[in-house]
């Protein structure tokens, strides 16, 4: 497993925005972190990378939020399944409706969402432990989807830009 470092928010801002060159209608992006490790953040530069309308912010207090695309790529259905009790919570979501048709990030999901799609990338935000700004980064494909596909140029921000 790779481990990727990121420095700042800019940094995690800079890997969503690469990341969306990544994804496509029907991914399920799993983001798995304690609170402030940049899960927000990475979602963020996702919905700038893909063209998003509207702010992606923690959708904390709705659950979730759609953001149509600007032009023709898909939606971004961004949630934060932190206060959701448990699968039964998440279904009445209705994620496999808009699953085709969109990217869909769930902060927070782990254990909850696993049965929303075969396919799925699970990211894990941790600090480093020997700064508080330091993220590190770690991508858990599952399924068929995500395999050989190399995240390398989203999160090595030490490469330039393809």
């Amino acid at each position: 497993m790779t481990v990727w470092a990121i420095a700042s928010a800019d940094e995690m801002h800079e890997a969503g925005r690469r990341l969306a060159r990544f994804v496509r209608a029907g991914d399920l992006v799993v983001l798995k972190g304690a609170l402030g490790s940049g899960k927000t953040t990475l979602t963020r530069g996702l919905g700038e990378g893909m063209d998003v309308r509207g702010a992606v912010t923690s959708p904390t207090f709705v659950i979730a939020r759609i953001h149509p695309s600007n032009g023709t790529g898909p939606a971004l259905v961004h949630v934060d399944a932190y206060r959701l009790g448990g699968i039964d919570e998440v279904d009445d979501l209705d994620l496999d409706a808009s699953l085709p048709d969109s990217v869909t990030v769930v902060e927070w999901g782990e254990g909850k969402v696993e049965d929303v799609a075969e396919d799925r990338l699970v990211i894990e935000l941790t600090r480093d432990e020997s700064t508080d700004e330091i993220r590190l980064v770690r991508t858990h494909p599952v399924g068929s989807r995500w395999e050989g596909v190399d995240l390398g140029p989203a999160f090595d921000l030490s490469s330039a830009p393809d």
